[in-house]
């Protein structure tokens, strides 16, 4: 049998440390690199709101006519509307569909109604069907907003407490912001109407939102 070297025993030596420094080393950047990744995914997580605006909770009574009482099959969206009774508040709006189910007059009802000072009331749960948008009633989040003349355009106070509502909401149930869209959007009904005769305004309406998420938000 052939005997080993000295030399060759200290290259063998040395090639086996060299082995476990090298693995050391690697192992040693898998563990940063696996380390950085994670606080970048962290770090790219989206933004939350978690303060719900002031809401004042009037649920309608269940019926027929305007709460069913049948849940959302899942939340994939929020539709905005607008009233379209001109200088009515929101207490007026949910009034309203409190009563049809007594006069019977047609099925409408929304999750909320943002009035002419901004208060926001809710008529439906989240969990529950609003009539409101159509074939999107099953999975969407509804919110009737009060406006002052026939322009359908909304006061400040309607419009940031919207954004307020909206964002929070987006937060609540994880929705896209694409997942923001108008009634319009869903039918073609001219509604709400300032946002479908000014598209733009609907366009800076939703990078409010996005504003409004990236100051008042929190990555969770």
């Amino acid at each position: 049998m052939r005997r080993i070297s000295n030399k060759q025993k200290t290259q063998i030596v040395y090639g086996i440390v060299l082995g476990f420094a090298v693995i050391g080393v690697l192992s040693t950047f898998f563990f940063i690199a696996t380390r950085t990744r994670d606080y970048v995914v962290r770090m790219q997580k989206p933004k939350v709101v978690k303060e719900q605006p002031t809401i004042d909770e009037q649920l309608l009574s269940p019926n027929e006519y305007s709460r069913p009482v049948l849940p959302l099959e899942e939340i994939n969206g929020i539709v905005v509307h607008y009233t379209a009774n001109p200088g009515t508040t929101a207490q007026q709006n949910r009034d309203y569909f409190e009563g049809l189910s007594q006069s019977h007059l047609t099925k409408a009802s929304s999750n909320y109604i943002i009035g002419l000072d901004g208060e926001i009331i809710r008529c439906v749960p989240d969990d529950e069907i609003a009539y409101a948008s159509n074939e999107r009633n099953h999975d969407t989040l509804s919110i009737e907003c009060c406006h002052f003349d026939e322009t359908g355009e909304f006061y400040m106070q309607t419009y940031q407490s919207l954004v307020k509502l909206v964002a929070y909401l987006m937060g609540e149930y994880d929705i896209p912001l694409d997942g923001v869209i108008r009634h319009y959007d869903v039918t073609g009904k001219i509604c709400p109407k300032y946002y479908v005769d000014h598209p733009e305004e609907w366009a800076a309406f939703l990078n409010d939102v996005e504003d409004y998420i990236e100051e008042n938000g929190v990555r969770e």
